[in-house]
């Protein structure tokens, strides 16, 4: 069961859009390599906006998320991709419904 998550909403550059979805469709194979990632959701908003939705068991597993390789990778290319830093929430799931 899921009980907390990230809720991240990051802003492109102009003319950056294309790269960060790359970005971001390429990030899925570091998130499944996370055992506490239960679900993790690469996501377009609108134009120029994306997001990442994710979410674990505990607050340990979102705590490693945050401390691993696609938010290291995201840092390292914030500056080049995004127009502003990204907003990062920590969240509550209330209820989930997860299947295969």
């Amino acid at each position: 069961m899921v009980t907390v998550g990230i809720l991240a909403t990051l802003k492109a550059k102009p003319g950056k859009e294309d790269e960060l979805a790359a970005f971001l469709r390429g990030a899925l194979p570091l998130a499944e390599g996370e055992p506490e990632t239960t679900a993790w959701f690469a996501l377009k908003i609108d134009d120029g906006v994306y997001g990442i939705f994710d979410a674990f068991p505990t607050a340990d597993g979102r705590q490693a998320h945050l401390d691993g390789p696609i938010a290291s990778a995201l840092l390292a290319k914030a500056d080049d991709l995004l127009r502003e830093p990204p907003e990062i929430r920590p969240v509550d799931v209330l209820a989930a419904k997860l299947s295969e």
